[in-house]
């Protein structure tokens, strides 16, 4: 399925959320409170994002990671919308909108990336090396 057929696959959240830089509502998303170990990959291109490793619960309603799988998967545009100076986040390949990356997570690097459940698809850590993602099965062991 090349890059227009899975666009058009996408229900109507996740087509506003990753091709119109929409947002989808805090406390009512799919991983906003998700714990279960894996990655969470771009819906649109399958590329790896994040690990729930690196996920924490932030308050704010949408899942938030303390830093990406790969810094080479994620870019970062500045956005003046909504009155607001902020850090989107995009994804590489697909060019997914997938939320903003803000100065005040826990982790080492002090960032909260506050990502859309719409743009990410999960793939539970017992089904990563059937779902073509082996390399990262290592970071559970």
């Amino acid at each position: 399925m090349d890059k227009d057929e899975r666009i058009k696959a996408l229900n109507p959240m996740q087509y506003r959320v990753t091709q119109q830089s929409g947002t989808e509502p805090p406390f009512s998303n799919e991983f906003w409170d998700h714990n279960e170990p894996g990655i969470y990959v771009d819906i649109v291109s399958g590329e790896p994002l994040f690990s729930s490793l690196d996920k924490f619960d932030a308050g704010c309603g949408w899942p938030s990671f303390m830093q990406p799988l790969r810094d080479t998967q994620i870019k970062e545009l500045s956005d003046h919308s909504h009155g607001m100076i902020r850090t989107e986040v995009r994804s590489t390949e697909a060019d997914s909108h997938l939320g903003h990356v803000f100065p005040d997570g826990p982790g080492p690097n002090g960032l909260r990336y506050c990502i859309n459940s719409a743009a990410l698809r999960f793939i539970p850590r017992d089904q990563l090396e059937q779902q073509g993602y082996a390399e990262f099965a290592a970071l559970f062991d």
